[in-house]
């Protein structure tokens, strides 16, 4: 059973690989700015690192804070992880995409309590809370730049790399492994605050010398893209575009390999293996299910993307970026298709419609409903079957 539940989470893995990790290189295949295969090498290296770099605290919250009073036994971890595989098949299938993070949950949760641990209610509110939020923050967020990028008394020479510089800053308070901190993962900008002396503390736990690293990392970022913009703004956005995709990607791996890892987390735990080594196992399936699986999907997506243009794709992805890493900062399992869609709305309207079938959306979000509702009876089941043949 121990192998079986490994192989159900590789499995898992190179799922999410081929398809939830497709999206933020999309819009640049639309817009011509990369091939294909090009973006789908990029989607597994960048995904894989990003697994491997942020992985661990959404691995936890699915592992080890979605059921108390028991821990998740590699015949229960098994049970979930086909679960949530057989949905997101069939999502793929309809052609509405099944939110790997709601049917994840769902299993999990159901296979838990066919185990015979309690619900967690603390940590569904805060689940609860923060995936209903997240479509209205996003579209804010994709509407807010999407006008930015629209106004005509704001040059692109300036717009854009304002943006590249917001996101620089964002990402010198990203948390990776590689930077050591007080709770495990740190950021660049704690790392040098701790090596030259913090100075004065400001709102928000932010010292003076954290906030300054963080504007000089949005500062060189702003002048490289307008030094670049000055040159040809064709080639500087659409070399924005890239780079963005490739941050997007890496906050994917970060967000996504703990749904294919977090169930066998517990089994790991009890055998004394490093953490780097269970989450290094979902980035290897992450890589292979990017490089295998996800062209076909990729061209898809791009053929949407492509009727939103390259702005407009910019507005989309920003949100995608933020977002998850908030989510990574909290520990909470999230869905790039909620955060993706609610962008393309949000970026539409900026432009004076949407953009998409009101009527898709609808259904979308009945099959969300549907797929964490779904996969908890399913999983319940499914572990009570599997219990009962094995007899465990």
């Amino acid at each position: 059973m121990v192998g079986v539940a490994v192989l159900a989470s590789f499995g898992m893995a190179w799922a999410l690989g081929a398809s939830s990790n497709s999206p933020p290189f999309a819009p640049a295949v639309g817009a011509n700015a990369l091939p294909t295969m090009r973006a789908a090498f990029f989607i597994g290296v960048f995904a894989a690192l990003g697994a491997v770099a942020q992985g661990g605290s959404i691995s936890q919250t699915v592992g080890q804070d979605l059921i108390d009073g028991v821990s998740i036994t590699p015949l229960a971890a098994a049970a979930a992880l086909l679960t949530a595989a057989a949905f997101i098949a069939v999502g793929v299938r309809t052609g509405y995409p099944i939110p790997a993070a709601f049917a994840t949950t769902g299993a999990v949760v159901g296979a838990g309590l066919s185990l015979g641990g309690a619900p967690a209610f603390d940590t569904y509110t805060r689940l609860a809370s923060f995936w209903i939020a997240v479509p209205f923050v996003s579209a804010t967020i994709a509407y807010g730049t999407a006008t930015l990028l629209r106004r005509d008394d704001i040059p692109e020479e300036v717009g854009v790399p304002a943006l590249a510089g917001l996101v620089g800053a964002i990402l010198a308070n990203v948390r990776l492994a590689v930077f050591p901190g007080p709770e495990g993962q740190g950021t660049l900008a704690g790392f040098v605050s701790r090596r030259v002396g913090s100075g004065p503390e400001l709102v928000g736990g932010y010292d003076v010398v954290s906030v300054v690293v963080s504007l000089v990392f949005g500062a060189v970022v702003f002048l490289a893209l307008r030094r670049r913009m000055q040159a040809s703004v064709d080639a500087g956005i659409r070399g924005f575009l890239i780079g963005l995709g490739a941050v997007v990607a890496f906050s994917s791996g970060g967000s996504q390999v703990g749904l294919a890892t977090g169930p066998i987390e517990p089994l790991f735990d009890s055998m004394g293996t490093p953490a780097v080594l269970l989450l290094g196992l979902g980035a290897v399936g992450i890589l292979l299910g990017a490089w295998m699986g996800s062209p076909r999907l990729l061209q898809a997506v791009a053929r949407e993307y492509s009727q939103l243009g390259v702005r407009r794709s910019i507005a989309a992805l920003i949100p995608g970026f933020i977002i998850a890493q908030v989510a990574i900062a909290l520990g909470i399992p999230i869905s790039f298709n909620n955060i993706i869609i609610s962008s393309v709305i949000g970026s539409g309207l900026a432009a004076g419609s949407a953009g998409t079938s009101m009527r898709k959306i609808g259904f979308t979000v009945v099959a969300w409903l549907v797929s964490l509702v779904g996969a908890g009876v399913v999983g319940f089941g499914l572990y009570w079957l599997l219990a009962l043949v094995t007899g465990a």
